[in-house]
């Protein structure tokens, strides 16, 4: 069915990197974050400013997590301890929610400038599923996810949204945790072994292997097909479009 086994009835689908050309947006704000933070420390410790790279720090320790989890990930890696504060914590302050707000504050902030970009493969792929009536969810870490898609035109393409604010509410653990890509699909009605996850970030495939799920489909946008398979996926494409029969591109 569309490049996957036939018993696959249900697809979900992470959002930045999988659906929207985001990630990009979120590795530079979290480069902007890390790297501020990262001079000012080094200025207070008088060591040298080792700068956060958007590429293996990204992928390693943020890409795919909720954002506290993402900020603490990166910190420890550093061996930089912080307090954790609160969601009252201002933007910037020297806390895990201090930090995380900047984060968010700075993607928000690009995101209104540029726009947001869907990927035209992986609207045509949510069309060819609409058409033959499979039930479509997005799973995402991102509070600001519904935001994003509706910036993108695509956010009447999905019956299910999990995002940030669901797993809060619902007190779901982030990625690589099974857990919101679980809520989807009982939400969908199918059993996870029937159901397809979609995923280009590491901690992303991780939580589709552990959920037990039918299918687990690495997105490669970055040049990391050998690391989606390690982690878990079951196959690894480029663009959506390569799973449509017939497609040339």
């Amino acid at each position: 069915m569309l490049g996957l086994p036939d018993h696959i009835r249900a697809f979900l689908f992470d959002l930045d990197g999988v659906l929207t050309q985001t990630a990009k947006v979120h590795a530079a704000a979290w480069k902007d974050m890390f790297d501020t933070f990262l001079r000012a420390e080094a200025a207070r410790e008088g060591e040298e400013f080792v700068p956060f790279d958007p590429v293996t720090d990204y992928d390693r320790y943020v890409d795919g997590r909720p954002r506290l989890d993402g900020t603490r990930g990166f910190l420890e890696a550093r061996r930089i301890r912080l307090p954790e504060g609160g969601p009252q914590d201002p933007s910037g302050a020297r806390t895990v929610h201090g930090l995380s707000c900047a984060k968010n504050d700075t993607v928000l902030r690009m995101i209104k400038e540029q726009g947001v970009q869907p990927y035209a493969g992986s609207v045509e792929y949510l069309h060819r599923l609409r058409v033959l009536g499979l039930p479509r969810a997005v799973v995402s870490s991102s509070a600001n996810c519904r935001d994003v898609l509706r910036a993108a035109g695509i956010e009447g393409l999905f019956e299910v949204v999990v995002d940030g604010v669901v797993a809060g509410e619902r007190q779901l653990a982030g990625k690589p945790a099974p857990d919101t890509y679980l809520a989807a699909a009982e939400e969908l009605g199918v059993p996870p072994e029937h159901a397809a996850v979609f995923e280009d970030a590491l901690a992303g495939v991780a939580s589709g292997r552990a959920g037990g799920f039918g299918a687990v489909v690495g997105v490669d946008r970055t040049g990391q097909a050998d690391e989606l398979l390690e982690h878990g996926a079951d196959l690894v494409v480029s663009d959506l479009c390569e799973l449509i029969p017939g497609d040339s591109r």
